[in-house]
């Protein structure tokens, strides 16, 4: 009986609309539901008009058991920005372009500085993955050996407050891991090939879609890139894929996908459709261990 929601970034009026069509109701400022169990899979901040009512929306949730709510790539990098090393330098440093992708939650969060230290505290709380018994919760990318990994650094998913240095220190192990579990499996491109982000920033490597079981092309597993046929044609080799064990249903966020929601396979749903570029917020309703399209419902 859990709801499981995508990536908020910022759109409370439409995380609203989500939760009163299904059938939650705000009593004493907190939404709630006689019957079920919200699941947030992160990415509640930036880009959108509400930051704070977003925040609060469902943190008041999860404080009155109503809620459950795992770290997105958005809550980790506001925690970095906020959280300085033993030198007194932040651990996402202050630049122009890790600004511009912060500034929306930035502009509200500022203006109540008690509010902002509550909240980054809050998001320090937050588990990177959640495991119950008939589902398993990440906001990019079950990988085994990435969450064997944080478990040395994390107390059921929750990050210990000394890790945090290793956890923005790229190339230290707990780095690499979140980035997989975060923000999702990239490989390589071949030498010379190159492409341009969303923000245009050149990359060489490619976001995939690490789920996929038939075409294994480059251009076919690439996430994010606008002209595809940049990229080579050929087949990425097998064992730079993750694949998933098929164990439990998997949800997930973070891919702003695009049109009508559908599963991502037999066992895995992706519940971010790009309510942060005009497209639909969108929650799946678990009833049962088998998946269907059915129980998608999107505003």
């Amino acid at each position: 009986m859990y709801d499981i929601i995508g990536d908020i970034h910022g759109h409370a009026d439409k995380l609203e609309e989500l939760l009163l069509e299904l059938g939650y109701k705000e009593d004493d400022g907190v939404y709630q539901h006689p019957e079920r169990t919200l699941i947030s899979v992160g990415d509640l901040i930036d880009r959108g008009p509400y930051q704070k009512r977003s925040v609060d929306i469902i943190r008041k949730m999860c404080e009155h058991g109503h809620a459950k709510c795992i770290m997105g790539n958005h809550e980790f990098n506001a925690i970095a920005w906020a959280t300085t090393d033993t030198n007194g330098h932040y651990l996402r440093e202050h630049s122009d372009k890790n600004r511009k992708q912060h500034d929306a939650f930035l502009l509200e969060a500022e203006q109540d500085k008690q509010w902002y230290e509550e909240t980054i505290d809050w998001f320090k709380t937050l588990p990177i993955y959640l495991e119950l018994d008939n589902l398993r919760i990440v906001h990019a990318c079950w990988h085994t050996p990435s969450l064997d990994i944080l478990s040395k650094y994390a107390t059921e998913g929750v990050l210990h407050n000394d890790a945090w240095i290793s956890a923005t220190t790229e190339g230290h192990e707990l780095f690499e891991a979140i980035e997989v579990l975060c923000k999702g499996w990239e490989i390589a491109l071949p030498e010379g090939f190159v492409f341009h982000d969303k923000d245009n920033n050149p990359r060489t490597n490619i976001r995939t879609k690490w789920w996929q079981e038939d075409d294994k092309s480059y251009q076919a597993l690439a996430i994010g890139v606008k002209d595809k046929e940049s990229l080579p044609n050929s087949d990425i080799p097998g064992s730079a894929m993750p694949g998933y064990d098929n164990q439990k249903p998997l949800f997930i966020g973070h891919y702003w996908m695009k049109g009508e929601p559908c599963l991502q396979s037999s066992r895995i749903a992706c519940v971010d459709w790009s309510v942060a570029a005009g497209g639909k917020m969108v929650a799946y309703r678990l009833n049962s261990s088998s998946l269907n399209n059915d129980a998608f419902v999107a505003v």
